[in-house]
């Protein structure tokens, strides 16, 4: 199956590229910290290679052992894994569920370094996250510069043509998360040229298609509103890098448009699946903007840091995000959490791994209903932007995936399909 190459091939690779991101930094661990850094460096490293090990030989999973706040909830989930497997033995890499086993590495890898002050604020994905973001200078600039010239006239825009922005806006940001690192095992992979111009050449590939749904939600919510209550739209961050630019062009632009009022970003509290958004990696691309000696982007980047000062836009990371559950047991892990979603307008779910985590990463039948495999999460209206790099798949037409299978074997894990699929709140 995809997810025993996953396994097997890419996540040792993955590990592997995070030790060698280690020894390259031995130098500036020791001076910054001395020797004690290049102490922390060897332990780490050493704590990797053996989880490598664990890994490559199937080894059954262990409890963590850090004191980080998330430890005990990790050490549960353990607990119910080996509850399901009624006596089989152990859970072990390759006998236990895919997305449990691969957010498990991740979580392990941050204990690597939390347990070895003083390197533990060290973000081992870093570098390829910054260089994703300067390979997709040419379209970074296409993007700020389109939309900076929209913006001189969106006052001046009918209905019909801020809709058809904001499609453009919703595909950008859809296919902006073919830039993934955990699915090319954190080789490059950057957009080079103008996300816009290929635009409607894609609309074939978007196999659920509901960006209708998602304009008359917004423009229901802003005549029903009053003054008393905000339009709140909430993005649940992937990618940081070309993906975290269109997201944050897509949430200006809904500001802008005064089709919200307020956008809350969720990203990751710890370095998550190679590339996931950070609060560094968040900041750290408005600064880029910011400083960059193009008018446009540099324009982009003052008006978002006014937005995050003035409060019209809010960056959160809850530890829920980099937890082994899905979606759908939120209320039960983090009740306080579900609650204030439930105060949103409208969830963005960004990528494929908050796709798995809303389905819960089953091999569902293909015409399943997307409400269905939600299994009861619906603290809000929600709508997953998605390009498929993953074996789940639901809510499509009779036919429609056995044809796809016949044709091209690989469609479900190529990053060639999106689907921007929606659900409205019970």
């Amino acid at each position: 199956s995809f997810a025993y190459f996953t396994i097997k091939d890419r996540l040792p690779q993955i590990l592997t590229k995070v030790i060698d991101t280690l020894h390259r930094h031995k130098n500036e661990f020791f001076e910054e910290h001395g020797e004690k850094g290049v102490e922390a460096e060897k332990r780490a490293i050493s704590f990797l290679s053996k989880l490598r090990n664990e890994l490559q030989t199937d080894k059954p999973l262990t409890p963590l052992e850090d004191e980080l706040p998330d430890a005990a909830l990790w050490n549960q989930y353990l607990d119910y894994q080996r509850n399901l497997s009624n006596g089989n033995g152990e859970p072990s890499w390759f006998q236990s569920p895919w997305l449990y086993v691969e957010c498990y590495m991740y979580r392990r890898i941050h204990s690597a370094l939390a347990q070895n002050p003083p390197i533990d604020n060290f973000d081992v994905f870093k570098e390829g996250k910054a260089q994703n973001f300067f390979e997709s200078q040419e379209a970074v600039i296409a993007l700020c510069t389109y939309f900076q010239e929209l913006l001189k006239n969106i006052k001046d825009l009918d209905e019909k043509q801020l809709q058809e922005e904001l499609f453009k806006l919703l595909q950008v940001s859809l296919w902006g998360n073919k830039c993934d690192l955990s699915f090319s095992a954190g080789k490059a992979s950057s957009l080079k040229s103008s996300p816009l111009q290929s635009l409607e050449n894609m609309i074939p590939y978007i196999l659920v298609n509901d960006t209708e749904k998602l304009w008359s939600l917004l423009v229901n919510a802003k005549k029903r509103n009053t003054e008393k209550s905000n339009v709140r739209v909430d993005i649940i961050l992937d990618n940081a890098g070309f993906e975290l630019v269109s997201d944050l062009v897509l949430a200006d632009f809904l500001l802008s448009s005064k089709l919200a009022d307020e956008v809350h970003f969720h990203g990751k509290s710890i370095p998550w699946y190679v590339s996931d958004t950070t609060k560094h990696d968040f900041n750290w691309i408005i600064k880029q903007l910011q400083s960059a000696n193009h008018m446009w982007m540099s324009r982009c980047g003052i008006n978002w840091e006014g937005n995050l000062k003035k409060g019209a836009w809010v960056y959160r990371d809850h530890m829920f995000w980099t937890l082994p559950h899905n979606f759908s047991s939120m209320t039960e892990v983090a009740p306080d959490f579900y609650a204030d979603l439930q105060k949103s307008n409208l969830l963005l779910f960004k990528g494929d791994l908050n796709y798995r985590k809303l389905t819960g990463d089953r091999k569902w039948e293909y015409t399943v209903p997307f409400h269905q495999a939600l299994n009861k999460f619906h603290p809000a209206p929600l709508c997953s932007l998605r390009t498929l790099k993953s074996d789940t798949q639901v809510g499509l037409k009779p036919g429609q995936g056995e044809q796809l299978q016949a044709s091209e074997p690989e469609w479900m894990i190529s990053g060639k399909y999106g689907v921007v699929q929606f659900d409205a709140a019970l």
